[in-house]
């Protein structure tokens, strides 16, 4: 249902590579060659620039935004009232090449031969090129670029420009760019939006010598952004150097006197500090930082980052067996998540992570459904942060929820960066007040995956017991319904079905909140009984209240079609007409930007997965034949428009017996970005895409439930590759995985004895290095 457009890259398990120049394709390349660190996030243009289109270049810091009120035409109380736009923060890769006076461009002279490599297992991304003036001088250039995982504020490149057949100058200007590059205004609500240049105030600038810092505040944020670069020289040709500065720019220029075949390098380090409503780091300070760092070699810098990326894919690799293309893209994917993710408890993962603006650099659900679970079974310590991150912002899910007559709890934002509800359209927005169950199903798989008890008495119990507050407000005993639990004008996960009663995956997602809500309660008076006690005083806890949780819980009403056997995906989804599928050309799709939402809102028609989504999360409640009849129901009926829908599907296909569907829908998911099957990766990666790729991997092929606090397998292998093998962390023990067509092997690699499912079987793992080995099971086609 959708144009693809495909980006040629060679297919190697480990690196992605640009063979020869794309002009047509540099925004998006920039997307793809993008590097970060959780909090520095840097896209993939040029140093000395090519900007077709004004979003190509970007710097970003995770968390640092630009606040500005939200414009109605027609607004109305309770409506969101501002927005946060993620910073693109001074550039600190420009550096402008000039040979013998004319200007180094790719867009001009002879390009002779390009490269461009992105090393997945090292961190480094490479870019080597041979390219002739219009007046016929010919030289090699070579830049290299880590964005540094043991530096949290610092990324480092290293320039070597050889001149090939002359002698003569060559002139680098190395700066600090403060014309901030952003986007243009879009009727596409993927996009981001301009910042209003007049938020930012630049404060006193230093250009001096090989030493540069250009320090901004944001107006409206009280944020200040210190950015300051420092330089190394390396050639056996003199040179000299000056200063340049200006308002919002500041820069070092370096002249050459260049020979034939004898290289010039320059190392530059830049790095980046932001603080909010609170002092910016000291001149001296950023400028002894820098120092430090520049005491080390970039070869120095590299080693190091070999060695963190090394540990990553240690714990976090999925190695698939026969088929390359698959290989690359999980890995592209677990690499992109890991140099996205907020790392520090205050700050989270973007829907685009740190490689473009899109939606703003807002985080949403997609943390704890989609990107949580990779970092949960990989790196337990990251996935606390995340969830850090949601107890931070919850006395603004408190004000929010009073904004909207929600008298005790908390209703958290659907999209925003630092707590404050950013989405100006409330049907799609406000009004997914399932993200209070996602977090608090996140918090319970975290807790049962990792037996932290410290995390939920200290931050998990309250974000859970404040969230589930709010159902009693919103949901009501319904006398028409039996009294069962109602939950009326909400918009579930499917945003082509908006203010319906009753959405299936809220109400179910709603029950296992209340239910989780009061055990937790039960959990921490017993637990910590003066912590319970602090608790429940401070948030104004009436003794009555967990038990109504309870109720609510055993009396939620979830829609039923006894007729078709399947879930409806709300009260009024089966009265609506099925969309006219046959009679929509390819070229509308997505349909969001092509038809009024009243048009959608009226057809049975989904966006991305909804009800199939409930039966994944809550896959204990359902069988699998009632798993299959909604499956097949619902399956016609989406044109995952979202990224987020296919990954889901291809886990329902592999659990309901459709291999063949299962691995259709991978394929798209494992390379969403690199092949651009949405046609948007130039502005920026899909983050819950990338996370949904480890989900199709182990919870689909390999079938991995948690059922309590036990882990059940159901592996098989598709028919597009052979065999694959990954870790887990389950509760202080490592776990191994290896699974063929003709057998499964679990090995506990470290930690206390564990007792697991496999199908049927129970596998008992003493000791470290102990194994069991299964003969498969052959997967057959439903037909």
């Amino acid at each position: 249902m959708k144009q693809e457009q495909q980006v040629k890259h060679e297919i190697r398990p480990w690196s992605l590579v640009e063979k020869s120049f794309q002009p047509g394709e540099y925004c998006l390349n920039a997307t793809l060659f993008s590097l970060g660190n959780g909090y520095i996030g840097l896209r993939g243009a040029f140093e000395e620039g090519y900007d077709p289109e004004p979003f190509s270049d970007g710097c970003y810091l995770n968390g640092v935004y630009a606040s500005e009120p939200i414009s109605y035409g027609e607004s109305a109380y309770g409506y969101a009232r501002n927005n946060q736009r993620m910073l693109t923060v001074p550039d600190g890769k420009s550096i402008h090449i000039w040979i013998d006076g004319e200007r180094f461009s790719i867009a001009e002279g002879e390009l002779i031969n390009y490269e461009r490599h992105l090393d997945m297992s090292a961190g480094i991304t490479q870019r080597k090129l041979t390219w002739r003036s219009p007046h016929g001088k010919t030289i090699e250039l070579i830049v290299q670029r880590i964005v540094s995982l043991s530096e949290k504020h610092l990324f480092v490149l290293k320039l070597e420009i050889t001149p090939l057949d002359f002698d003569g100058e060559v002139r680098l200007q190395s700066c600090l760019d403060g014309d901030l590059a952003q986007a243009d205004r879009s009727d596409d609500p993927r996009l981001a939006s301009p910042i209003d240049q007049g938020d930012i105030e630049w404060l006193e600038n230093t250009a001096d010598g090989d030493y540069l810092a250009l320090p901004l505040s944001v107006k409206s944020s009280s944020f200040y952004v210190s950015s300051a670069a420092l330089h190394h020289c390396e050639s056996n040709v003199e040179y000299s150097s000056a200063n340049l500065h200006s308002e919002d720019c500041v820069s070092t220029e370096y002249r050459f006197d260049a020979r034939r075949n004898t290289p010039i390098r320059l190392t530059k380090y830049v790095a980046y500090f932001a603080e909010q409503n609170a002092a910016p780091i000291e001149a001296s300070q950023l400028r002894s930082y820098l120092q430090r760092c520049a005491s080390r070699s970039y070869t120095e810098h590299a080693e190091s980052q070999r060695v963190e990326m090394q540990k990553f894919w240690e714990e976090s690799d999925i190695q698939v067996d026969g088929n390359d293309a698959l290989q690359q893209g999980i890995r592209f994917n677990l690499f992109h998540l890991f140099q996205s993710l907020g790392r520090d408890g205050r700050t989270n993962i973007a829907a685009k992570g740190l490689s473009g603006d899109g939606y703003d650099g807002h985080y949403f659900w997609d943390t704890e459904i989609y990107v949580l679970p990779f970092f949960l079974y990989t790196q337990p310590q990251l996935a606390r942060g995340l969830l850090e991150y949601r107890h931070s912002i919850l006395d603004a899910a408190r004000s929010r929820a009073r904004e909207l007559a929600i008298h005790k709890g908390a209703l958290f934002p659907w999209r925003t960066i630092g707590g404050e509800e950013c989405s100006a359209y409330y049907p799609a927005g406000t009004a997914q007040y399932h993200i209070n169950a996602d977090i608090a199903y996140a918090v319970r798989h975290y807790s049962r995956v990792t037996g932290d008890t410290e995390f939920l008495r200290d931050k998990g119990a309250e974000v859970v017991i404040e969230g589930a507050r709010m159902w009693m407000e919103i949901g009501h005993f319904n006398p028409r319904r039996n009294n069962q639990f109602c939950i009326n004008e909400v918009t579930g996960p499917d945003e082509y079905t908006a203010l319906v009663d009753n959405n299936f995956y809220t109400n179910l997602m709603a029950r296992a909140h209340l239910e989780y809500a009061a055990e937790v309660f039960q959990w921490l008076q017993s637990f910590d009984p003066e912590a319970c006690r602090i608790l429940s005083k401070r948030i104004q806890l009436a003794p009555e209240e967990p038990a109504s949780w309870a109720r609510a819980a055993e009396t939620m009403y979830l829609p039923y079609d006894q007729s078709l056997g399947i879930h409806p995906q709300d009260d009024g989804f089966l009265d609506k007409p099925v969309w006219g599928f046959a009679e929509t050309p390819e070229e509308k799709y997505p349909l969001l930007l092509h038809y009024h939402p009243l048009v959608i809102y009226r057809h049975q028609v989904c966006k991305q997965a909804d009800v199939v989504l409930g039966l994944l999360l809550q896959s204990s409640e359902f069988s699998a034949a009632q798993k299959r009849r909604d499956f097949d129901f619902y399956e016609p009926l989406t044109t995952h428009d979202s990224t987020l829908s296919a990954c889901i599907h291809s886990i329902i296909a592999s659990e309901v017996g459709y291999p063949d569907k299962a691995l259709r829908y991978f394929q798209q998911v494992a390379r969403m970005d690199l092949d651009n099957h949405h046609n948007n990766t130039q502005h920026g990666i899909h983050t819950a895409c990338m996370g949904g790729t480890w989900m199709c991997m182990v919870q689909g092929f390999a079938g991995m439930r948690l059922h309590g606090n036990e882990l059940n397998f159901n592996p098989y292998v598709p028919e597009g590759m052979d065999g694959y093998r990954f870790r887990l962390q389950f509760r202080g023990r490592t776990l191994a995985l290896d699974i063929d067509r003709s057998k499964a092997s679990y090995t506990l690699v470290s930690g206390e004895p564990i007792s697991l499912h496999h199908g049927e079987h129970v596998v008992l793992l003493s000791t470290p290095g102990q194994g069991q080995t299964f003969q498969m099971a052959l997967m057959e086609e439903v037909s």
